[in-house]
């Protein structure tokens, strides 16, 4: 059999083009062996190959520019070519194909649409091949199995333009569409259309809206067939949007669950969004938090592993019961104890949950760990699996996460990890139950994501921006990460401080040499579950903001990377740099509005005066944040808390922030503008500060920062079929909207935080398509809650936003918060997921009667205690008809 592949593209002076696929012939993109085309003009490339014919017929291939026989560029790979090959040993097929690009529709080739969305379950057989033939090939995913694509041309064989004539494609390879064409019945030239066919009504209802296609005398001979590919396929239908709902799996609370949300309530959760018609359940991460076995760990973005799932999310329905009746007993009566409470009792569900599994395991995981399921698993998840189950029990061993504290196997060791993991270590027992309760949340996580596939619903996970400093990976590999730095954010809406999430950063250029290896292995065995993707702080690909380890807050830190300023530079604007700019600046004039009754003791115990009248500096014991924190870490009433806070605040009192690797240069320090060194400028001084602090985070770095991301993002995100969306709020460069448009990915749109500055409150009709709109995240404020935040605020949202005259009411009614919810589903945004108790905010009978305690997170508080649950069953919320009936009616008179 002989493929003749064919293409037209531009190269420049020195490239070629190449071709690799499935099978030996073509070589593999993978090892860099790949079969090169030749070209006479530069532009049409060409290549013929003698192949075997593959046992199953498929042939999956896919073009690439090289360079001295690297590969220096791929065309888009998300849905690979696929020949169904077939016929005798001198089949001959010649393939006319063109470079494909990201689709502008990239986001419906994702899995989101072709496993679950507009999933084809039963697909149409591959079309037979005649001995002269036609095969034309063409993209059209966003047909429901309903319908198909069909084809109307000018001849015969393809109906004479009758549609009642027209000619059925296969969607063997949905969301491809294909049909062959014995050639030998066709005249030529011809041309043709492809239509979109209903199968139900056995009509055509919609023509493609482009002229007609056409096709000159291709010439073939016997047992030739020419394949065209590469059409995409367009009707003029109104755009696909959905309605889902986010909420956390901890918060999720069903009649038999134990005190926390479960995988086995996830799948009651998807049941529910069916009910109702909504297409998405979106999550937060759920990655095992376990550091001190305290309500500490209840931090869902701060993972000791980035694949192990949390102990807790176990669903113990599902692992059995215990022989022993009256443990069964107690086991049931603490059960329903923790369940009946408003809130997670962290530290109990856990404490319970684990003399569940180790009774459980004691009787069971002999057993369960023989079986080929489990063997199976063990050995696809060994390289991650094993070094988690081994620092669990280090952890716990020598009571801390810090793992450079342990007495020994501080370093990671992979022998010593492989001596502890065998099963005559003395270690074995108390490390084989991590495994065992991982193979155990891996079966029920899949049930869940196989549950929501079947009945056309995404699960939709959550992709944290940072690792924590005692985890897995950084004890097994620190050299991707910058140990020596804090990630967090600068200051937003959310925190007047900036956040401090205590991260390390990654070191970006390490990452580099191996192709992001480490995202890609973290992106893909995500993909074994979900089908869609919140990145988490998606800036944090473009820069992070990175805080030194002596700060607690985030206002010190500087953007990695940057691009910092030199005394020279920094006069050039008009600003004569003195050393003092990057010294506290402390004045007897307010030390009196900071400190109050407390003032004398400050300067007794913590500053002292310097050479200039009236101007104080920090002592050295109190000379970083962290020092002071060490100082008032027991003292906790309100005095203390005040002046700790308020020598935090003289701390970061600085103009400027030394480079963090060269001390010679400078960043303007973020928001300084409302602190005293500020003030104390001239008029003169204030003017050139504020040209070159604009310059500095509104211009400077644009490209630069849109150039790091196109490093990174480009084959991070299209190495999964899922698709992608990005948390984007925050500060955010302008370089941020291009990017993520170039890529396909999702934007994230909320009313009351407007991605136009000119703006209070965004408009829902106005968001782009490419976009996930909500009301609030777990980072907000419900509706409810912020309605009752700021009057003034919700006084001109109540006019200007939703239009009404009059005294906006005190608090939100539910008519009100139908309203809003309403003009979200009605918004542009292909997606708009709402947080259930959004939702709920509607229903005045159902809805949680204290606002307060529907609050996730508060993100200025890094000690928050993540504990909000449903405060009712998912029992009870799939019998509540009358609230289900109207989330049915809002999503489908919304075209949702």
């Amino acid at each position: 059999m002989i493929l003749s592949f064919n293409i037209e593209y531009r190269t420049n002076w020195g490239e070629e083009i190449c071709v690799s696929g499935s099978i030996p012939e073509l070589g593999n993109n993978e090892t860099g062996h790949t079969l090169a085309l030749h070209t006479m003009d530069g532009i049409h490339w060409t290549s013929e190959v003698e192949i075997q014919q593959p046992a199953d017929g498929t042939i999956r291939y896919s073009y690439h520019v090289c360079r001295d026989g690297a590969i220096t560029r791929s065309e888009w790979n998300g849905l690979p070519r696929t020949l169904y090959a077939s016929g005798p040993d001198t089949k001959v097929y010649r393939l006319e194909d063109s470079w494909k690009n990201l689709p502008e529709q990239q986001y419906f080739y994702t899995s989101a649409f072709t496993e679950s969305l507009l999933a084809h379950t039963h697909r149409d057989p591959v079309p037979k091949s005649p001995q002269k033939g036609l095969l034309i090939k063409a993209y059209a995913p966003c047909i429901d199995s309903d319908h198909c694509l069909a084809i109307c041309g000018s001849v015969d064989a393809l109906g004479r333009w009758d549609t009642g004539k027209a000619v059925l494609m296969s969607d063997a390879n949905f969301p491809e569409w294909q049909v062959e064409l014995d050639a030998s019945q066709l005249t030529f030239p011809l041309e043709y259309k492809f239509v979109l066919y209903n199968r139900t009504e056995r009509r055509v209802v919609a023509w493609e809206n482009n002229p007609n296609r056409y096709l000159a005398n291709p010439h073939l001979t016997d047992q030739e067939t020419l394949a065209i590919g590469d059409r995409y396929v367009y009707f003029a239908l109104p755009a696909w949007k959905g309605a889902g709902t986010a909420i956390p799996v901890f918060s999720l609370r069903s009649e038999g669950s134990f005190g926390v949300g479960d995988f086995g309530d996830l799948m009651q959760m998807i049941d529910w969004a069916v009910l109702t018609r909504q297409k998405v359940v979106q999550i937060l991460p759920i990655n095992d938090t376990t550091m001190t076995h305290s309500w500490t760990d209840s931090y869902p973005y701060s993972s000791i592993s980035i694949y192990a799932f949390h102990p807790m999310y176990t669903d113990l329905r599902q692992l059995g019961r215990l022989k022993d009746e009256e443990q069964m007993a107690r086991f049931e009566q603490r059960r329903r104890e923790l369940n009946a409470l408003p809130a997670i009792d962290y530290e109990a569900v856990n404490e319970a949950k684990w003399e569940y599994f180790r009774l459980i395991f004691a009787q069971e995981g002999e057993a369960v760990m023989q079986s080929p399921e489990y063997q199976a698993f063990f050995e696809a998840n060994k390289e991650w699996l094993q070094p988690y189950a081994v620092f669990s029990y280090l952890r716990d061993a020598y009571r801390t996460p810090d793992f450079r504290q342990w007495p020994r196997y501080s370093d990671y060791c992979q022998e010593d990890i492989d001596a502890l993991c065998r099963p005559d270590s003395a270690d074995y027992a108390h490390i084989a139950i991590y495994c065992y309760i991982q193979y155990q949340l891996h079966r029920q996580l899949l049930a869940a994501s196989r549950h929501a596939r079947a009945n056309g619903v995404v699960l939709k996970g959550d992709i944290p921006i940072g690792i924590s400093r005692n985890s897995v990976e950084a004890w097994k590999e620190p050299h991707y990460f910058n140990l020596n730095g804090q990630a967090g954010a600068p200051p937003d809406d959310f925190s007047a401080n900036g956040q401090n999430w205590g991260f390390p950063t990654y070191n970006w250029d390490v990452m580099e040499q191996d192709g992001y290896a480490w995202w890609m292995k973290r992106f893909r065995k995500m993909s074994e579950y979900f089908d869609a993707y919140r990145i988490d702080h998606i800036l944090g690909f473009f820069r992070i903001w990175e805080i030194p380890m002596n700060a607690v807050h985030g206002l010190l830190g500087q953007f990695v990377p940057a691009l910092p300023m030199s005394r020279e530079e920094i006069e050039s604007y008009g600003l004569p740099f003195r050393p003092e700019y990057l010294r506290p600046y402390i004045h007897e004039y307010f030390l009196g509005q900071m400190f109050g009754p407390h003032t004398d003791y400050v300067k007794q115990t913590f500053i002292e005066p310097t050479d200039t009248w009236e101007v104080y500096r920090m002592r050295p014991e109190f000379d970083t944040q962290r020092k002071v924190e060490v100082y008032f870490a027991d003292k906790t009433d309100d005095d203390s808390v005040w002046i700790r806070d308020g020598l935090y605040a003289l701390i970061s009192d600085v103009l400027f922030v030394p480079d963090r690797t060269d001390p010679t240069k400078y960043h303007p320090r973020i928001g300084v503008q409302h602190d005293y060194i500020y003030r104390s400028l001239n008029d003169w001084e204030k003017a050139a500060f504020n040209r070159l602090y604009d310059q500095y985070y509104y211009h400077r770095h644009n490209d630069f920062w849109g150039q790091q991301a196109m490093k990174k993002l480009p084959q991070l995100t299209q190495s999964t079929r899922m698709l992608v969306c990005g948390e984007d709020l925050g500060m955010i460069p302008a370089c941020v909207a291009w990017v993520m448009n170039e890529l396909r990915i999702l934007s994230l749109e909320i009313q009351r935080m407007p991605k136009d500055p000119s703006q209070e409150f965004g408009h829902p009709e106005w968001y782009p398509y490419r976009s996930v709109c909500t009301i609030s995240t777990h980072d907000m404020s419900t509706l409810r809650g912020w309605w009752e935040e700021d009057y003034q605020q919700t006084q001109r949202f109540y006019n200007h936003a939703l239009g009404h005259y009059g005294t906006a009411p005190a608090t939100a009614t539910p008519e009100l918060c139908e309203e809003v919810v309403r003009a979200h589903l009605t918004s542009n945004s292909m997606l708009c997921i709402l947080s259930f108790q959004d939702w709920m905010s509607i229903d005045g009978q159902l809805r949680n009667p204290n606002a307060a305690e529907e609050r996730i997170n508060v993100p200025a508080n890094p000690r928050h205690y993540w504990r909000y649950r449903m405060h009712l069953t998912l029992e009870q919320l799939m019998a509540a008809d009358a609230l289900n009936e109207k989330i049915r009616q809002l999503t489908a008179e919304s075209g949702r």
